[in-house]
């Protein structure tokens, strides 16, 4: 759910270049870094004249969010969906709670709206003229690929240079588009935004150009795999997006993970772990240094780091550490 969600996000940014622009660009677009403690920031905003705007609060519970904790610190972990259409109800009394108490905010990227990452990272590990997806696609996938370009205004022909990773980007990212469903509206975005209304300071785990490097460095096997199951479940993008975020609604953290890993584990291994092995377990390695010092943080990532296998909260217990779903 969330690479797929992040995907399209950032292949809506390279089609409005690379759809009419191909010639030109000779090159196009991307996703995530950290080393150590280091991680990407931005600095904190003075808190905004008019309060941001209150989130609809969900049916039940809501949103499943879990927590963990020991004598000095405190880690709350929100699942997010990066896609929401108008009037989506996720909010929830126990998000409010935590988000005000928490003395930090983390996301996946902080830099997650500035298209230029992607761009570059398109550029140096997107585009390969001297191996064109006509060349190391069959005839038939060629084909049915040219058919979904064509649905994206663009045609297999002008997208012939792609790696295979940046065109399911560019296939996959106009569905829930098209379908109502908005990235400025996401979960994420919509956190962010209180978060600077706030004045809290914005943390990122990691950068878009190590996200996006994860992916572009995933086998050419699995990166065709990854393009062939959009091209040939184009049609499924949107009723698998609405059963996601129904599911995230209920707190059904079992079905958003199954659901996740048809778009990742069961399309090829090298998909999951470059989506949420990798990523999540550079995630743990800085969580667990915030439960080495003091404070509470509220983390807010796409629901699949928390509800799927290898997830966040599987390396943490591994650690040895209680994690407790509120």
């Amino acid at each position: 759910m969330t690479l797929a969600n992040r995907m399209g996000r950032t292949a809506n940014h390279v089609s409005r270049m690379a759809v009419g622009a191909c010639a030109a660009l000779a090159a196009s677009a991307a996703l995530a870094a950290f080393p150590g403690a280091a991680h990407a920031e931005q600095a904190a905003v003075p808190a905004a004249a008019v309060a941001a705007a209150p989130i609809p609060r969900a049916e039940g519970a809501g949103p499943p969010l879990w927590v963990v904790r020991d004598a000095d610190s405190t880690v709350y972990l929100f699942g997010t969906i990066h896609y929401l259409r108008p009037g989506t109800a996720w909010g929830s009394d126990k998000v409010d709670a935590a988000f005000a108490g928490a003395d930090q905010f983390w996301v996946e990227v902080a830099d997650q709206d500035d298209p230029n990452v992607a761009a570059k990272v398109a550029q140096q590990h997107g585009v390969t003229p001297d191996r064109p997806l006509s060349s190391i696609l069959s005839a038939e996938d060629f084909a049915a690929f040219d058919k979904a370009a064509q649905g994206v205004g663009a045609s297999g022909a002008a997208l012939d240079a792609y790696r295979p990773w940046l065109a399911a980007f560019i296939v996959a990212g106009t569905a829930p588009m098209q379908a109502g469903y908005r990235p400025d509206l996401g979960v994420d975005k919509t956190l962010m935004d209180r978060a600077r209304a706030e004045g809290k300071t914005i943390h990122g785990f990691e950068t878009a150009d190590r996200q996006l490097r994860l992916i572009a460095g995933m086998s050419e096997e699995a990166q065709i795999a990854y393009l062939n199951n959009y091209v040939r479940n184009g049609g499924q993008i949107v009723p698998k997006l609405d059963q996601t975020v129904a599911a995230w609604l209920k707190g059904d953290a079992a079905e958003v993970g199954r659901l996740n890993r048809l778009d990742t584990r069961d399309i090829h291994e090298d998909v999951h772990r470059a989506a949420l092995i990798v990523r999540n377990a550079d995630w743990t390695d800085q969580i667990e240094t915030m439960m080495k010092g003091s404070g509470s943080a509220f983390v807010a990532v796409g629901v699949a780091h928390l509800a799927d296998q290898d997830s966040l909260i599987d390396m943490l217990r591994a650690r040895g550490y209680s994690v407790e779903q509120l």
